[in-house]
């Protein structure tokens, strides 16, 4: 079974995997969501980054030990560790971050005002009053500009991953700040409301398969460990670690680049 979308701990699991896995105990699991901006959800307690969760995000909660949480993502099933204090009580959101770079928390419905912290794309929220250019959450205020409600997506993933482009590249990265590929790709999927999980090799098993000569606009075009999305029938948008952030690059160029650096053949062409 694949750990990334396993609710097992190595202790604890959620009674649905009872007969599954052998675990000390079996738990409903108890729902709540990211609490914090952005946390990185980690394969072990303090361990290396798999991917990152944002404000907000709904999950739930299958063992607590010590100052870490082992939890499941709701939105693509994903599961890892992440510390006590980033995971909160669930949260009734109303809006989403939709500006690619994020949006600042003001202490009050001013411009001129210190922000008190950056909320990073996809956060979602809770607008408790607004009047037409602020809303007011737990916390503050944010610009209504930058915010969408829940549900109302965009239609064109190609135009939020263009949102993107010079955003450094960051392994395991979800936000505007850092992202790496399959990232880019989630948050462009899951910004226009199509299910997309959270790495390459599983974005690969999506959709359909479709030939090199029949890439359109917004198909998945994949190496072995990194996936891009084609901005046209011969143009690609994607993160990487040559240019080391989001960026435009030819397909036929990047197929002889990823080769001639030993990252192989195209792999897989998918549409979704």
């Amino acid at each position: 079974m694949d750990r990334r979308v396993t609710a097992f701990s190595g202790r604890v699991a959620l009674e649905a995997l009872r007969g599954q896995v052998e675990a000390e105990a079996f738990v409903a699991g108890k729902a709540g969501a990211v609490a914090v901006p952005l946390a990185d959800l980690c394969a072990g307690p303090g361990g290396a980054r798999d991917r990152q969760v944002v404000l907000g995000a709904p999950l739930v909660v299958v063992e607590r030990r010590g100052g870490h949480v082992f939890v499941r993502m709701d939105r693509d099933g994903y599961c890892g560790w992440l510390e006590a204090g980033a995971v909160g009580p669930s949260l009734a959101a109303t809006h989403w971050v939709a500006a690619a770079r994020g949006t600042h928390l003001y202490p009050d419905a001013r411009v001129q005002a210190r922000e008190v912290a950056a909320l990073p794309f996809g956060a979602r929220v809770a607008v408790l009053e607004e009047d037409g250019k602020w809303a007011r959450v737990a916390g503050g205020f944010l610009p209504m500009p930058h915010l969408r409600r829940v549900e109302a997506w965009f239609e064109d993933p190609v135009s939020v991953a263009e949102g993107f482009l010079g955003t450094p590249y960051l392994w395991g990265g979800n936000s505007g700040t850092g992202i790496d590929c399959s990232g880019l790709v989630q948050g462009a999927m899951l910004a226009c409301g199509r299910d997309c999980p959270g790495d390459s090799d599983m974005q690969a098993r999506i959709g359909v398969e479709v030939t090199e000569g029949d890439l359109r606009r917004g198909d998945l075009v994949f190496w072995k460990g990194h996936v891009a999305l084609m901005r046209d029938a011969g143009r690609i948008i994607h993160a990487n670690g040559h240019s080391m952030d989001v960026a435009e690059e030819g397909l036929a160029e990047a197929i002889a680049r990823i080769a001639a650096q030993g990252g192989g053949p195209v792999t897989a062409r998918r549409r979704v």
